[in-house]
């Protein structure tokens, strides 16, 4: 890659602490012009990739996270649900194609995957998802590699797990599970063959430090994420981080156009939290790379722009749906 004060991209997996700190401080309109230009020499910038995000099991988890309304030990709205009949997945998901969908991510509040009738039942549905057409990708939390080689026999696309925020403020939002647990199960999931769809959360109270960190450590996979989804926390009553102030656009925009720089090959995605976030605002990002939404109304428990919503802003920028299981491989550094 040419100099910080240069626009070429390269695709790098030997990023030092130092240089990630050199972009992710540039003045942010020089920041986004970079990460603009990169992005064009990489993706076609006039597709986004429109992804669905379906709860099949709801509440009850016996983690902490302590951004989660879905966590047994705090008091939210949540309403907890056993795992959903394959009848009712294979309806939404079809219903999501119908909607513009492309890919299909099906989310269990688990602390692990396993062996059990329940893990059968999730198979079955990645099959029948998968027959549908659409890239199927699961978030069940922590997974084996033979549990993981079961779901590629299986069909499945991708797997998400976020590594959330940096391995030094992890502590601070989950303490019932490890960093490396999250980095193993991502390991897992690759030798599975499996693309990785892995990110982080901002706005928990964590350092613009930490943050930088969070992306060296994703940019430094090898190969990169197949998909980097940037959440904005969605604070939510009866969590410890219910009093948290929104993520302010300049923050959230910065994020994006790191990412995009640093992993230029990855889909990145606009996740939780655009539903506080202007038209504008989502505009910028797409400018500053950003390449996939979560679209539908609802983000597993917490809300997100309506359809109609999404194609009014696809339409006054110009955009338009991207292809399922288009060039989307693992690429070494």
């Amino acid at each position: 890659m040419t100099s910080l004060n240069g626009y070429a991209g390269s695709l790098r997996c030997d990023w030092t602490k130092d240089e990630v700190t050199s972009i992710y401080q540039l003045p942010l309109l020089q920041l986004i012009y970079r990460a603009a230009t990169i992005y064009r020499q990489f993706h076609d910038a006039s597709e986004v990739q429109v992804c669905t995000l379906l709860s099949i099991k709801t509440g009850g988890c016996p983690e902490d996270c302590a951004y989660c309304p879905q966590a047994a030990r705090y008091q939210t709205n949540v309403e907890t649900h056993a795992l959903l009949s394959l009848e009712e997945v294979v309806e939404k998901a079809h219903k999501a194609k119908e909607a513009g969908a492309t890919r299909f991510c099906m989310g269990a509040a688990w602390r692990e995957v396993r062996d059990n009738k329940e893990f059968d039942h999730v198979l079955t549905m990645v099959k029948a998802v998968n027959h549908v057409g659409l890239e199927v990708c699961a978030t069940l939390g922590m997974v084996t590699e033979e549990q993981a080689k079961k779901l590629n026999d299986a069909g499945l696309y991708a797997y998400n797990h976020n590594l959330d925020t940096s391995e030094e403020y992890y502590k601070n939002i989950i303490t019932t599970r490890r960093y490396e647990d999250r980095l193993r199960t991502l390991q897992n999931t690759r030798k599975a063959n499996i693309t990785v769809c892995c990110g982080g959360i901002i706005g928990m109270g964590e350092s613009i430090e930490d943050r930088i960190t969070m992306l060296l450590t994703l940019a430094t996979m090898d190969p990169h994420p197949e998909s980097v989804p940037i959440n904005a926390l969605v604070a939510v009553e009866g969590t410890p981080l219910e009093d948290r102030p929104p993520v302010n656009t300049w923050e959230f925009a910065r994020m994006i156009a790191t990412a995009r720089i640093l992993m230029p090959k990855s889909m990145v995605r606009l996740s939780a939290g655009r539903l506080q976030m202007s038209q504008e605002a989502q505009a910028l990002c797409f400018l500053a790379g950003a390449n996939s939404i979560f679209a539908g109304d609802k983000l597993l428990t917490t809300p997100n722009p309506s359809r109609d919503e999404d194609e009014a802003l696809f339409t006054a920028l110009g955009l338009k749906p991207r292809k399922a299981f288009k060039h989307e491989e693992s690429e070494s550094c």
